[in-house]
């Protein structure tokens, strides 16, 4: 989805003071009833911002300080910024500081527009691997869980519930770029479990009680969808039930639990073993 404004060049400016509006609305975005009303958010980074532009996400922001002047990389991103109808703003380190919250930010900020999958829109095919997230409270769970799901060449997130906000500064930083290549859909439980009615596949989900050992599941031959629960109280009953298979992961020692993203993490590497080789991947 490209949301580029055609024939609405965007503009360069300078800015050196923290009071500037355009400045104080980008600092907004640190929290998320200010990311909820300009439907946007930040990510950090030269390498990200032109991933997320490669993959068509809309930019309306690109922030960059005085060191980045002269780099060509950053001249080209600042010139497709402009070309999508976007604003360069060049900047001191102490404002880019400021936006970021980090004493030595990286040099390239963008903001963009957020883009949620409607779940109406998710038909998993043969062989697809969906994730669905209950109450996940944690930033860098949910940013681990979606690097981890690009990582096995897993389909998309469905967050079910109240959760942690995926545009967050620090989901976004957790995903290492990941948010801009995997589709994330939200829902609330009863929405989730009418969706799954029409779900012809196989639903796993992690529990406790009542489970089978993960590795004795055969995956193959039929979308999965993999269920997990919430940090602290694992999945409510309602959801629980709409699972075709309880499944959990063996341990031996004293830790009477995985955190949330290790555990997705090694389902996810069992339900995808057979997509996955050393071949397959980068070098």
């Amino acid at each position: 989805m490209n949301e580029h404004r055609q024939n609405a060049p965007g503009q360069v400016k300078e800015v050196t003071s923290l009071a500037n509006p355009l400045i104080k609305s980008i600092k907004s975005l640190a929290l998320k009833k200010f990311r909820d009303q300009q439907n946007a958010f930040m990510a950090e980074g030269l390498k990200l911002v032109i991933d997320a532009l490669d993959l068509g996400w809309s930019i309306r922001t690109l922030v960059f300080a005085k060191s980045g002047i002269g780099n060509p990389a950053v001249e080209r991103v600042a010139a497709r910024t402009v070309a999508a109808g976007g604003t360069v703003l060049e900047v001191s380190e102490k404002v880019l500081s400021a936006i970021t919250r980090r004493d030595n930010p990286q040099m390239v900020v963008g903001v963009f527009a957020q883009r949620f999958v409607p779940l109406k829109d998710i038909r998993p095919q043969n062989g697809d691997v969906w994730v669905a997230l209950d109450r996940v409270r944690d930033p860098g769970n949910l940013g681990t869980v979606i690097r981890t799901v690009d990582a096995v060449g897993a389909r998309g997130v469905i967050l079910v519930g109240e959760t942690t906000d995926p545009f967050s500064l620090e989901t976004v930083r957790a995903t290492m770029g990941s948010i801009f290549a995997v589709p994330v859909a939200r829902a609330t439980e009863d929405a989730f479990l009418a969706w799954r009615k029409g779900f012809h596949g196989l639903l796993a989900g992690t529990h406790l009680k009542g489970a089978v050992d993960y590795r004795s599941v055969d995956f193959s031959g039929r979308p999965v969808l993999l269920m997990m629960g919430n940090e602290q109280q694992g999945l409510p009953d309602a959801l629980a039930q709409a699972c075709d298979r309880l499944l959990r992961i063996p341990q031996a020692g004293r830790a009477d639990s995985l955190n949330l993203a290790v555990a997705t993490g090694i389902m996810l590497f069992e339900i995808r073993r057979a997509a996955l080789t050393l071949d397959a991947g980068p070098a």
